[in-house]
């Protein structure tokens, strides 16, 4: 499985970008990542803190 290249901390800012209403599209071209690994972030750490995702 491919490692990511963003930290905890990237991750949770971009689902809280998100969260403020700029558009997963906007999101995604901005960070050279697919629509589809952001839905997938936010299934998984969505509501998460950067010190909640270091536990898992």
């Amino acid at each position: 499985m491919k490692t990511t290249q963003f930290t905890e901390n990237q991750i949770i800012a971009m689902l809280k970008q998100h969260e403020q209403g700029i558009k997963v599209q906007e999101i995604a071209r901005t960070n050279g990542i697919s629509e589809k690994t952001i839905y997938r972030w936010k299934g998984k750490y969505g509501g998460m803190d950067a010190q909640e995702l270091k536990r898992i």
